[in-house]
C-alpha cells in the first residue's frame, strides 16, 4: 500500500473515450434498477397486527406512527443493552439523515425504531445528535417480527396503511441499505473508493481494513451531537 498512487495519466481525447465506455455500464445499472424498483412497486404485501410502540409522548399504534401519511418507512436501529454507544453502522447511517420533509409530497414518513428503552433511546438519539423521530419496541414483538430482534440486526422496512390496517411491503438489511444513502456513492465516485480491503482496486491504492474508517458513534457524537455542557 502506498499513500501516492495515482491513476494512470491520460490526454483528455483518452479520458473521455474510457469515461463513454464506464458510462454504458452506468446506464445499464440505472435502467437495471429502474427495473428493480418496477419489480418492487409489484410485490405482494402481509397484513400486520396492531402492534403498540412507545413513542416520546407514550404509547402509540403502529397505524398513528404514520401521523396520517399512508407510507411509511422505518429504519430498525441495533441496541445493545447497557452500551453507551450503540451500533457505529446505524448510529452514522441515520445521522445522515437530516431534511425528510420532501417526504411529505409524497405521503410518506420515515422513522428509527429501536429495541432500546425509549428513555435511554431519545437519550442516545440527542447525545448523537440525530433528527428523525425515534419509537422503541422494547415492549413489543414488532422489532423481532420485521427482522430486528433483541440484540440482532439492522434493517429497513416499508409499510403502506390503508386506513387503520398496516402492510408490510419491503425489507432489506446488510448492504441492501446503501441504494437509500448518500454516503457511499458519494464516496463509490472517488478516486481510491472505500479504501476497503474487499474492493477491487489497482495495486497499490490505499486500501484498510473494512469498517476501520468508519467515524464511531463517540465521533458522530462529537460533530453532530448535543454540547453535553
Amino acid at each position: 500500500m502506498t499513500t501516492n498512487a495515482l491513476p494512470p495519466v491520460a490526454d483528455a481525447e483518452t479520458w473521455q473515450r474510457e469515461l463513454d465506455a464506464l458510462r454504458v455500464r452506468e446506464k445499464a445499472a440505472t435502467r437495471e434498477l429502474d427495473a428493480i424498483a418496477a419489480q418492487r412497486r409489484r410485490l405482494p404485501m402481509v397484513r400486520m397486527p396492531d402492534y403498540v410502540l412507545e413513542g416520546e409522548n407514550g404509547p402509540v399504534r403502529l397505524a398513528d406512527v404514520f401521523e396520517g401519511r399512508r407510507q411509511l418507512i422505518v429504519y430498525n436501529h441495533m441496541w445493545f443493552e447497557g452500551k453507551e454507544w450503540q451500533c457505529p453502522g446505524c448510529t452514522g447511517y441515520t445521522s445522515q439523515f437530516t431534511r425528510l420533509e420532501f417526504l411529505d409530497d409524497y405521503d410518506a414518513r420515515f422513522v428509527v425504531v429501536t429495541q432500546g428503552p425509549i428513555d435511554e433511546a431519545l437519550a442516545y438519539k440527542r447525545r448523537v445528535g440525530n433528527r428523525m423521530t425515534w419509537y422503541s419496541t422494547a415492549n413489543s414483538p414488532f422489532g423481532a417480527d420485521v427482522g430486528a430482534p433483541p440484540a440482532g440486526g439492522f434493517a429497513v422496512n416499508v409499510f403502506l396503511r390503508d386506513g387503520d390496517t398496516v402492510y408490510r411491503t419491503w425489507h432489506t438489511t446488510g448492504r441492501g441499505t446503501e441504494q437509500l444513502s448518500h454516503t457511499f456513492p458519494l464516496i463509490d465516485v472517488l478516486p481510491y473508493g472505500r479504501q476497503e480491503e474487499w474492493q477491487d482496486s489497482p495495486d497499490g491504492w490505499p486500501q484498510s481494513p473494512t469498517y476501520t474508517r468508519w467515524a464511531s458513534s463517540k465521533d458522530i457524537a462529537a460533530l453532530y451531537g448535543e454540547d453535553p455542557a
